[in-house]
């Protein structure tokens, strides 16, 4: 027998991946704690804990999450000697 046309062959069907399922009490779309990963309390959110907001908050104070940018940009005055 010879191979029906190109057009004409059937492709396989992919399998769509189904949604993951949210987890009981967690709201479908919701994040997981941005420090260890586990599933967010509602007192907390986003954190798990007191514990990981503690963590993250530190880690702010300490000067360890930084933006980047450019140079400041200083006052034309300010650094002017008389």
């Amino acid at each position: 027998m010879s191979e029906p046309p190109p057009d004409k062959r059937k492709t396989p069907k992919t399998a769509t991946p189904k949604p993951a399922t949210p987890e009981p009490g967690r709201p479908s779309g919701a994040r997981r704690c941005p420090i260890c990963g586990a599933p967010p309390t509602e007192r907390y959110r986003p954190f798990c804990s007191a514990r990981c907001a503690d963590i993250d908050l530190n880690r702010w104070l300490k000067g360890a999450y930084t933006i980047d940018g450019g140079p400041a940009e200083t006052d034309p005055g300010e650094n002017q000697e008389n």
